[in-house]
């Protein structure tokens, strides 16, 4: 497994990662037995980077992921995140992130978390403040590193400042390209890009479905993510078609091709696609053998250039 570093405080992980989040919650209904399975497969496979939350589950999937993990937990790394209340408010004050982490640890069966990001920016907890605390518990050993989720350049800076960010976890893949403003700021800070939903939420898996053919608990079924919107959802599938064809003309799988092309990116970008099925992290990993060149970068560019149609979710996320 091809390794790539995170930050510049000495984290090495897999340069494809697995995100355990579908494996409780959002996507549906959850089959314990077989997330576990596809955990197990993700580490046989040379996946070392496992992402899960006290948000998954409110500490259900962080039991999952402890359990799956047991007999390797020293080989792989854990990442987790706090700051979201059972209402989907924010709550990063210094008590409830100690709260949290010591609530994760006992989930997950561990002594230390690898990696503790802040799930959302606060707007009322000053950033210095979650850094302080995080801080405070890579000092006491709980955790070895620090990230934010879909944080700005000014946040990121200021965090920085009182404790170095080894990771920036923001939504990125074909359809979804914001970050790449932000390349500038990471690369000076020295700070590495995992990038969540990959694979588009589903639609670059190669099985979207329309949004009336996702089961309860699905929130791709409701109106979270405008892609699926009715005006919205051929026009969308189309561009997925297409990529598809650029994805076969070389012997791969539209999957496949959406994670190549996130690893061009940059180097220290890694993806964290998540999935319930242990073929389909089989399927994933084997994006690592994949190589596009120049003229495969264009063809994509060219498909992708007006897409996707509506906004990547209707949470309103703002960077500072």
């Amino acid at each position: 497994m091809q390794q790539r570093t995170l930050g510049s405080q000495g984290l090495t992980v897999s340069a494809i990662g697995y995100g355990a989040m579908g494996i409780t919650s959002f996507y549906g209904e959850s089959d314990t037995d077989q997330g576990i399975a596809a955990i197990r497969r993700a580490y046989d496979e040379g996946i070392t980077l496992f992402d899960t939350a006290e948000l998954y589950g409110w500490g259900e999937g962080e039991r999952v992921l402890g359990r799956a993990i047991r007999g390797f937990r020293d080989e792989v790394v854990i990442a987790s995140k706090f700051g979201f209340t059972p209402r989907m408010g924010c709550d990063s004050s210094p008590d409830n992130i100690r709260r949290v982490i010591d609530n994760s640890l006992r989930h997950l069966g561990v002594d230390h978390i690898d990696l503790m990001y802040q799930h959302r920016v606060d707007p009322n907890v000053p950033i210095e403040d979650v850094a302080g605390t995080v801080k405070e518990a890579i000092e006491a050993g709980k955790v070895k590193y620090f990230g934010l989720c879909e944080a700005g350049p000014n946040t990121l800076r200021r965090a920085h400042a009182v404790q170095p960010v080894s990771a920036l976890q923001t939504e990125y893949s074909m359809f979804v390209r914001d970050v790449e403003a932000l390349f500038p700021t990471l690369a000076e800070l020295g700070i590495g890009l995992v990038a969540y939903s990959p694979l588009a939420r589903g639609f670059l898996s190669g099985a979207v479905q329309q949004p009336g053919e996702y089961g309860a608990g699905d929130l791709r079924g409701a109106e979270a993510f405008p892609w699926w919107a009715p005006d919205n959802f051929p026009r969308n599938e189309n561009i997925a078609s297409l990529l598809a064809g650029v994805a076969g003309a070389r012997g791969a799988t539209l999957p496949q091709l959406a994670l190549a092309w996130l690893l061009t990116r940059r180097d220290d970008v890694v993806p964290i696609p998540g999935t319930r099925n242990p073929d389909r992290v089989s399927e994933n990993v084997y994006a690592l053998n994949l190589r596009l060149d120049e003229e495969d970068l264009a063809l994509i560019e060219d498909v992708i250039r007006d897409g996707p149609y509506g906004e990547r979710n209707t949470e309103g996320v703002v960077w500072d």
